[in-house]
């Protein structure tokens, strides 16, 4: 297996006018990994994500795919992408089995029985052209034809948006599957937490436009604690960061993000300590971010 990256990203800056859209990101998907890229809107994900599909120029800084700057080998590197766009822009009167068909001419990889069988797993008729079909079944084609394939990177972009909560689930659960199978690499921008949480190895959260988390799934949830107390939260002296302290009841609550570090919750004096949700972090983190997503 070759030691360079799914994807590399290195200072990357995005300008929309005077906004700064993305500063200054830098950002490593591991090969065989899934990293998830969060943010609340306007935070700057589909503006990353378009400069390093190569479709967005940035201002600043450069993407590798699969160890290849993007604008150079673009072509040859969307090959071996698989990629689901947030609005997928397939021609709305080609026929389902015709984006199949139409695919298989360009992807050298293209494994077609693939396709069939997630085409038939979803319940689509292939003679349905695309514009007549639902969001939820827009996306499953999408995906379809993304894992036909055979990608080393799969790119997400907000794939669940809009969808239910069943159709959410059997989109990731198809991802799931093709990672047990193959092994391939993921990066997933989504709002949809509680299912990437299952799947994550790493997460990269955004907030106006800057990259304030890095790291390790498991090491984050191990470091973010709920911390509840009858009355004031002495964390000084156990010199815990919060996040967030407030009035709980009685009692105040505070989040703490180096719970990690403790020697022992016995230096807390604190009625319940309780770990955190993906989405409680995330909450915690980004909570306070406004704006329109680009």
């Amino acid at each position: 297996m070759s030691e360079s990256p799914a994807a590399q990203v290195t200072s990357i800056v995005v300008r929309y006018g005077r906004r700064l859209a993305v500063d200054d990101v830098t950002l490593t998907v591991p090969r065989g990994s899934v990293y998830a890229l969060l943010g609340r809107n306007g935070a700057g994900k589909s503006s990353l994500i378009r400069c390093i599909l190569g479709q967005l120029r940035p201002h600043g800084g450069h993407a590798e795919l699969l160890g290849q700057d993007v604008w150079k080998h673009r072509t040859l590197l969307m090959d071996r992408v698989g990629v689901v766009p947030e609005e997928s822009d397939a021609p709305p009167n080609m026929r389902v089995a015709e984006l199949g068909t139409f695919s298989a001419q360009i992807y050298s990889r293209w494994e077609q029985r693939s396709f069939d069988d997630r085409i038939r797993r979803f319940s689509i008729d292939g003679r349905t052209r695309f514009g007549e079909l639902s969001k939820g079944q827009k996306k499953q084609v999408s995906l379809a034809l993304a894992l036909a394939t055979s990608p080393e990177l799969l790119i997400l972009d907000d794939p669940t948006l809009g969808l239910d909560v069943v159709a959410r689930r059997a989109l990731f659960e198809e991802v799931i599957g093709d990672l047990a199978d193959r092994g391939i690499s993921v990066l997933v921008s989504t709002h949809d937490l509680a299912q990437v949480e299952s799947i994550a190895d790493r997460v990269g959260i955004l907030v106006g436009g800057r990259l304030v988390l890095d790291e390790e799934a498991e090491t984050l949830k191990s470091r973010f604690r709920r911390i509840h107390a009858t009355g004031p939260i002495s964390l000084s002296s156990a010199n815990l960061v919060a996040t967030t302290v407030r009035p709980w009841g009685s009692g105040t609550e505070a989040i703490v993000s180096n719970f990690d570090e403790l020697p022992s919750e016995s230096e807390l004096a604190v009625s319940e300590i309780t770990a955190m949700s993906l989405e409680e972090i995330f909450v915690a983190v980004a909570g306070e971010e406004k704006g329109t997503d680009r």
